[in-house]
């Protein structure tokens, strides 16, 4: 497992990296099962910063490029039709709702963690990389 703690515009970036211990069958699941860890090393990171004094104000922003991840997590009137990801499901759907994190969509096109986890073409990377270094 790897990570990183980046401040950009006095904000902690995350960027984390793990093998999965299971092997889903869709990309929804995987996903979930992503934003389970997500919101774990939110809810540690809130804490720490909290027990050091500095003050959390606001939601944590989330960026999913699972349209449908995005809309089962973010919508109360949205229900999880696969038992097996049921804890990560309501682990994410307690924190949307506590007013902990929030969830949006980003294209997959201009999602940067993609430059970070998967094989790219040199123009990709360079557009990504490009938005991240200015």
């Amino acid at each position: 497992q790897t990570g990183i703690l980046i401040f950009c515009n006095w904000a902690p970036i995350i960027w984390y990296s793990k093998r999965q211990q299971t092997v889903e069958s869709s990309s929804f699941s995987a996903e979930f099962v992503a934003m389970r860890a997500c919101i774990e090393r939110i809810q540690a990171m809130r804490f720490k910063l909290r027990m050091f004094g500095v003050p959390i104000q606001g939601e944590t922003k989330i960026f999913c490029d699972n349209e449908a991840v995005v809309r089962n997590s973010s919508r109360f009137e949205s229900a999880l039709n696969k038992k097996h990801n049921s804890i990560a499901y309501h682990i994410t759907r307690y924190a949307v709702a506590a007013k902990m994190a929030v969830i949006g969509w980003i294209d997959g096109r201009d999602n940067l963690a993609d430059a970070m986890t998967k094989r790219l073409a040199a123009a990709v990377r360079d557009y990504l990389f490009g938005n991240w270094t200015y």
